[in-house]
């Protein structure tokens, strides 16, 4: 629903990204129905469906230009406070300023020389300043430090309370405050609720939980 939060979490291989992409017709569905706003996605024209989505994928890329084609790659014509409204929702803002060109500073294919985790930000910028009906995030926060993932994940809020938001993680700190989260595992949903429901209900959920916790008190 518009101003929801699902997201979806599960082992490596357990559909997570296969779900997100059914959304966008990366691939059709081959039982069942995508709906959009009731919808069958098959029966609606490509860019009518392209235009009401932000696909933030796994892998962010960049393309060859400067910073503000690759954010007016998504909105030709996207003025200069819009891109720098969405550089500061996706936490992109100040690593942007410091750059010798700015806004103009030029962008080789695929983005290589901007860590990872940059390279997130500014893909996660470029869907902003959209406004799309749909966010998918397919895992888009995985490079960034808790801290960085934390104030992105705030700032997104105001700026998505009318879209419908789904999320496909490994961290579940990134999802523990979604209205509804969905566990996969070998290709089904398992479980569904609240992260407070599943910590209840979900053995599944409560072993990703425990394995993450162990990790952290490991590195600590």
């Amino acid at each position: 629903e518009p101003g929801q939060m699902t997201a979806i979490i599960g082992a490596t291989g357990s559909g997570k990204t296969t779900i997100l992409n059914l959304i966008p017709r990366l691939f059709d569905a081959t039982e069942g129905r995508v709906l959009v706003d009731g919808v069958d996605v098959r029966d609606l024209k490509v860019e009518d469906l392209g235009s009401m989505i932000g696909l933030i994928p796994q892998k962010a890329f960049l393309f060859s230009g400067t910073v503000r084609s690759n954010m007016q790659f998504s909105k030709p014509g996207a003025t200069d406070q819009e891109i720098w409204d969405a550089l500061r929702t996706s936490q992109s803002a100040d690593f942007v300023e410091k750059l010798p060109d700015g806004l103009d500073h030029a962008v080789n294919q695929g983005g290589t020389t901007f860590s990872g985790g940059q390279r997130q930000r500014l893909s996660i910028a470029r869907a902003v300043v959209r406004q799309p009906k749909i966010y998918l995030f397919d895992d888009s926060f995985s490079a960034l430090d808790y801290s960085t993932d934390a104030r992105l994940r705030t700032a997104l809020k105001p700026v998505t309370r009318d879209a419908t938001v789904i999320v496909v993680a490994q961290r579940v700190a990134t999802i523990r405050d979604a209205d509804q989260i969905l566990v996969l595992e070998h290709g089904r949903i398992v479980a569904r609720g609240t992260h407070d429901q599943l910590l209840q209900t979900s053995h599944t959920y409560q072993e990703i939980v425990e394995s993450q916790m162990s990790l952290a008190e490991a590195a600590a």
